[in-house]
Parts: C-alpha cells; sequence; structure tokens
C-alpha cells in the first residue's frame, strides 16, 4: 500500500519541478552595431571631427617636408654642372638623408594617427559597453551581442537596440562634456 502511494507522489512531484523549468522566461536579445554608434554618435562624430584634423595637421607638415626635399632635389639638378665632385656627393647625401628623414616622418606620423585611433575608440567601445550592460540590466535581456564581432548574418529589427544604446551614449555624453 505504502509504495502504491509513494510512486504516484513522486511522479507529481516531479511533474511539478519539469513543468516550472518549462514555463521560464523568454530569452530577450539585443544586438548594437558599433559601427552606425561610430557614425551616428556624438562622440563618434567628434572623434572622427578630431582624428581629419589631426591628419590634416600630420600632412601639412608632410607636404612641408617634401617640398624643401623637391627643392633641395631642383637645386642640386640646378647647381650640378657648376659644383665640384666633392660638394655634388655632399648634396646628394643631404638629399638622401632629407629623403629618409621623409620616410621616417611618414611612417611616424601614421603610427601617430593607429595610436591615437585606437585610444580613441578604445573609449568609446568602453562606455558604449557600460552603457549596454546598464540598459541590459534596467531593461531585463538575456544578451547583448554586437553584430560585426559576433559574425551575425541575419538579426530581426526588433533586436536591434543600436539607436537606444546611442540616444543613451548621447545624453551621457553631453553631460559628461
Amino acid at each position: 500500500m505504502k509504495k502504491s502511494i509513494i510512486v504516484p507522489a513522486v511522479l507529481i512531484i516531479a511533474a511539478m519541478f519539469t513543468c516550472s523549468a518549462f514555463a521560464a522566461d523568454k530569452a530577450k536579445i539585443g544586438m548594437i552595431s558599433f559601427e552606425k554608434i561610430l557614425q551616428e554618435s556624438s562622440a563618434g562624430k567628434v572623434m572622427q571631427k578630431d582624428l581629419k584634423a589631426k591628419l590634416n595637421e600630420l600632412q601639412g607638415k608632410l607636404q612641408a617636408e617634401e617640398k624643401k626635399v623637391k627643392d633641395m632635389s631642383a637645386a642640386l639638378e640646378r647647381e650640378a654642372l657648376v659644383l665640384s665632385a666633392e660638394k655634388k656627393l655632399e648634396r646628394q647625401r643631404e638629399l638622401r638623408d632629407k629623403a629618409d628623414d621623409l620616410k621616417k616622418m611618414n611612417s611616424d606620423y601614421t603610427q601617430e594617427m593607429k595610436i591615437l585611433q585606437n585610444k580613441r575608440m578604445n573609449q568609446i567601445q568602453k562606455d558604449v559597453f557600460d552603457i549596454a550592460n546598464t540598459l541590459g540590466k534596467a531593461q531585463g535581456y538575456t544578451l547583448i551581442i554586437e553584430k560585426k564581432v559576433a559574425g551575425v548574418i541575419y538579426a530581426a529589427d526588433q533586436v536591434d537596440i543600436t539607436d537606444e544604446v546611442i540616444k543613451e551614449y548621447n545624453s551621457t555624453y553631453a553631460k559628461n562634456k
């Protein structure tokens, strides 16, 4: 008699636990596009403007140095016939040194731009991740992914919360500025 009561009771209890597991909330997934945030957010636009200004400044310096090298080359060509062999070799060496300096300057400026861009991108990325974490907790998201990094091939528009993140980021950026 005891066995006939215990078996159904265990089955009923097991069924209750199984039903509650199947009744769990549906996963809420969000997706953001960091690329779109860089293009449309206030901070992204300021970053692009600053990087463009810095690039123009560095290109101006490079062009000035390039002009000096061209002028030296033209002067050497004009004076080549009247210069002594020793003076001519000295000027050619100076010209090669200036050309090498120009190449090094170009390389240094390229590296400087990459470092500046990475620094600014990392700061924006950190800010966006903080905002996404806050939004995720506040709105009950199970998962928020970045579109490009996650390799998303298709996502419904309902899952894209990029505009919401941009709106929040713009307000946060305006307060901090």
